[in-house]
């Protein structure tokens, strides 16, 4: 069974796994792609054989509200780091942010952050990252479909993006900043809402009662 689960701010994608399968008493579940704790938005989850499905299902489109604080510099690029670095925000323009989002139209290389469950020699990086070591990481290539303004405060930015498999909004926060001349973080607040672009299949959990519904199901 395929599942679209809306995962709350502060769980884990693991946590969410652990959670459905406590309550469908199944223990052959897995999560398509990971969410970070600090984001909050539609989790795949498979069941059983559909565990399989997971991968083709991953490779589409994702869309994503973020919003990026200007200013300030965490080690991890998000609200769970420290702060490294601050700086004056000047003022800024709906044009100027415009243009600069339009920028990144097209596919280009990214690079993935240090803080991150990606892999480098069977090794996670964040859990290099935590001991401070970084080590060299190869640019992926990532195609951004859509990406528009949605809103901004003399300190912040709310930005809506479709884009490909793979892409870090967190670096990609940074990189708009960088071309407004500014530090960032993805902020808290609105945080991510991430969901796949196109039509999910599958059951849609937005609750706990919903994942009971879905306990009966199985049984059937």
């Amino acid at each position: 069974m395929i599942l679209n689960i809306h995962k709350p701010i502060g769980w884990t994608s693991f946590d969410v796994v652990k959670k459905v399968r406590w309550i469908i008493k199944e223990k052959k579940v897995g999560h398509g792609g990971t969410l970070d704790p600090f984001a909050e938005g539609v989790l795949i989850i498979g069941t059983g054989q559909d565990t399989k499905k997971l991968t083709s299902i991953t490779t589409e489109d994702k869309s994503y509200t973020a919003i990026i604080k200007l200013g300030e510099i965490t080690n991890t690029l998000d609200t769970e780091g420290e702060i490294i670095e601050t700086q004056l925000v000047p003022e800024l323009s709906q044009v100027t942010i415009e243009n600069v989002l339009n920028s990144f139209l097209g596919s280009s290389f990214q690079t993935p952050p240090m803080y991150s469950a990606k892999k480098v020699n069977g090794q996670r990086l964040y859990k290099l990252a935590r001991k401070n070591i970084e080590v060299k990481r190869e640019p992926v290539e990532i195609q951004i479909k859509h990406l528009s303004l949605d809103d901004f405060t003399e300190s912040t930015i709310t930005f809506s993006v479709i884009c490909s498999k793979g892409t870090y909004i967190r670096v990609l926060g940074k990189e708009i900043a960088e071309k407004l001349e500014q530090l960032t973080f993805l902020a808290n607040g609105f945080d991510i809402h991430v969901e796949i672009a196109r039509a999910a299949t599958g059951l849609g959990v937005d609750t706990e009662s919903d994942l009971k519904k879905v306990k009966k199901e199985f049984k059937k």
